[in-house]
């Protein structure tokens, strides 16, 4: 089977690997139907990445059907965080923080590929969802998360910095939680496209002096998703008095804050890392309940034969693009 690998940092390329034909016992064969590139694969492609070791098969936003089985040709979503079972954070009910995890396509070979072997456990049923909807599910469970952790609900100010997927993927699930939505990006083009394709309009650029009217005592929660560690430091005077900090994005460096500020202001850091079943859950009654603008999130379907050509300039283009998805 053909199977996307990135060789070293700005190398990617297609690979002739077996297919597997046999599950080890509780793993589940699956045929894969459509992957999503996302800022992780992004990262990987720029040598970025804090966690992984070339050549890697990327791909870890899976749709797919079940190989074989009772439910053979049932569409699935993947969840790709392997974890141990046994750690102090699964026994907690925590495997999304495993202190073990294998993410696929980071610490292990993903989904980018015809078939992949997966943990029962980690597979969800998709019925009602299109396949590239259910591959779109995994990106928006990790705003979904976030916004779990966070507590925000009606009524709160919530900026969300950084309008790539995994921030409108944040806002779009803070707006549902019923919070007031602003979003803040370096990008004219990436404000453009939230404006555009999700309907937001409380929009700011970093700079802009926006501790004014109802916003002066700053937002109740910012969530970071911009992956930039100076972009983390400067969203801390945003917050309000018992407000939250909520880190999705992952930055190798790191970060600096005032304990002063953070004391007088009684203030949290919260991290968010990845999702849990109930967050795949949520997503997908979202989807299917049309609360969720998929076709608008979807850029473009790309066969996977075509992406070495294209993975470069997908990478430069990214300010302009939402969700590409590849299919094999």
């Amino acid at each position: 089977m053909a199977c996307g690998v990135c060789v070293e940092p700005g190398r990617f390329r297609i690979e002739t690997r077996p297919l597997p034909t046999h599950a080890p016992e509780g793993w589940v064969l699956v045929d894969i139907a459509a992957i999503g590139i996302c800022g992780t694969d992004y990262h990987i492609f720029e040598g970025k990445h804090p966690y992984l070791d070339y050549p890697r098969v990327i791909g870890h936003e899976l749709s797919g059907h079940v190989a074989s089985g009772p439910d053979a040709g049932r569409l699935v979503v993947v969840n790709p965080y392997l974890s141990c079972g046994a750690c102090r954070a699964c026994l907690r009910g925590k495997p999304n923080c495993c202190a073990a995890i294998a993410v696929l396509g980071v610490h292990r070979d993903g989904g980018m590929c015809a078939r992949i072997a997966v943990p029962a456990g980690n597979l969800y049923p998709a019925d009602g969802l299109s396949v590239h909807q259910a591959a779109m599910v995994e990106f928006l469970a990790i705003g979904a998360h976030a916004v779990a952790r966070s507590g925000v609900g009606p009524g709160d100010l919530a900026l969300v910095t950084g309008a790539g997927p995994i921030g409108l993927g944040t806002a779009l699930f803070a707006r549902l939680a019923g919070a007031q939505v602003h979003l803040m990006d370096l990008s004219d083009r990436r404000l453009a496209l939230a404006r555009r394709l999700c309907g937001f309009d409380q929009l700011h650029r970093p700079g802009d002096d926006i501790l004014t009217g109802e916003l002066a005592q700053g937002f109740d929660v910012v969530f970071d998703a911009t992956g930039s560690a100076p972009a983390i430091e400067a969203g801390f005077p945003l917050v309000a008095h018992g407000g939250s900090t909520v880190l999705v994005s992952v930055v190798k460096g790191d970060i600096r804050f005032s304990d002063a500020e953070f004391h007088k202001r009684e203030a949290r850091i919260i991290g968010s890392r990845n999702a849990q079943a109930p967050d795949f859950d949520r997503v997908i009654a979202a989807i299917r309940d049309g609360l969720i603008p998929t076709d608008a999130l979807l850029s473009e379907v790309v066969p996977l034969a075509d992406l070495p050509d294209r993975f470069a300039a997908l990478v430069d283009d990214r300010d302009d693009i939402v969700k590409i998805l590849v299919t094999p």
